[in-house]
């Protein structure tokens, strides 16, 4: 266990940057989780996560590929069908010590109603120019893993190139970095993973037209400007371990606690250095062919009108089936818990390809 100790002491790299002057929500479409597994676990999955997710989750994962090759496919929709979130990745080890992986993700509201031209400069309604546009969100994620000389010492980085953007209206491109590690030790897993180790920018451009800023102007706004946008580094530790009941049914229940480090968030841990956002699931297997999974995360205090404080808390639950090599998963997430939104239902698919991966 004394080899994990580096990569947790990254964190006492973490002040100096929470200086810089950055939104504390920047990116936060990818804070939202892939794959039904995870999703169903409440989002706790960098100690055990070891498919083509582990780009996503901890690149050290990719480790875990129980075959040559994977294909992982996830979609769900949020807000009653209004937003769609998508993921897809291929994972493939390149040898016995060292994998690779590459991710899509895309959160998007489409045909969104752009009114803007409805009403001419003398006040005439006109239906027809109405048009449609879409505000997106992608993310393509390179990933790489490889086995230490330390036995069961993984780690792993990703290389991150974001895409926003909203019509013709405004658009940014971001680069990023992250890191991870995994280490297992007598049936214990342990993961950390660093996000946006150097800062994520964005950089953004806007392309408005004259009438649009004339609006702005009228109705008080100020009329954006491009500009850098910065997601600041976001620590994330985790501590699992697996049991076995009777050779049939397994027991793996996972902690993880999240750390920012961009001032005070309404997080159920607080102190004047980070904000700590645990994340805890549990995932019950029988002959490795069916789980059943659930979690508890966005923890959180909530004051109500009359000004008493209670905690809130998000439940998830999940089920996954395996036959040969397909996986289907399947996840019931009530982020209503944290929102006004609705229950939102999460399926996602593995296929495992070419021959069974070699372990060491």
């Amino acid at each position: 266990m004394k080899h994990i100790a580096p990569f947790f002491a990254l964190v006492f790299l973490l002040p100096g940057l929470s200086e810089a002057q950055a939104p504390k929500y920047s990116n936060e479409f990818l804070a939202i989780g892939v794959g039904a597994r995870a999703l169903g676990m409440g989002n706790a999955n960098v100690a055990t996560t070891g498919d083509a997710t582990s780009g996503y989750w901890n690149p050290a994962g990719l480790m875990g590929l129980p075959r040559d090759m994977q294909v992982s496919l996830m979609h769900s929709e949020y807000f009653a069908g209004i937003a769609k979130y998508d993921f897809g990745a291929f994972a493939k080890k390149i040898d016995s010590l060292s994998a690779c992986s590459f991710s899509i993700i895309r959160f998007g509201v489409d045909d969104i109603p752009n009114t803007t031209e409805l009403i001419d400069a003398q006040g005439n309604v006109n239906y027809d120019k109405i048009t449609k546009f879409s505000a997106a969100d992608y993310a393509f994620i390179g990933s790489y893993a490889r086995k230490l000389t330390i036995p069961g010492l993984s780690v792993g980085g990703n290389v991150k190139i974001i895409r926003r953007k909203i019509g013709d209206f405004a658009g940014a491109w971001g680069f990023g970095l992250d890191a991870g590690a995994q280490y297992d030790a007598k049936g214990w897993r342990f993961g950390a993973v660093l996000r946006d180790v150097t800062s994520t920018f964005n950089a953004w451009s806007f392309n408005l037209s004259d009438q649009m800023k004339q609006t702005f102007a009228l109705t008080g706004n100020d009329i954006p400007q491009n500009s850098i946008e910065l997601t600041l580094p976001r620590l994330i530790l985790g501590a699992s371990h697996k049991y076995y009941i009777k050779d049939k049914f397994s027991v793996m229940p996972e902690l993880d606690l999240d750390m920012t480090f961009d001032g005070r968030r309404n997080t159920l841990i607080q102190t004047g250095f980070t904000s700590v956002d645990p994340h805890f699931g549990i995932e019950i297997g029988f002959k490795d062919f069916i789980y059943l999974r659930t979690g508890l995360c966005n923890m959180q205090y909530v004051t109500d009108f009359a000004g008493k404080k209670a905690l809130n808390v998000q439940p998830n639950i999940g089920l996954g089936v395996r036959i040969k090599q397909v996986t289907i998963d399947y996840a019931l997430t009530d982020i209503g818990d944290a929102s006004v939104a609705l229950y939102s239902n999460i399926f996602s698919l593995k296929f495992d390809l070419n021959k069974k991966a070699k372990t060491q």
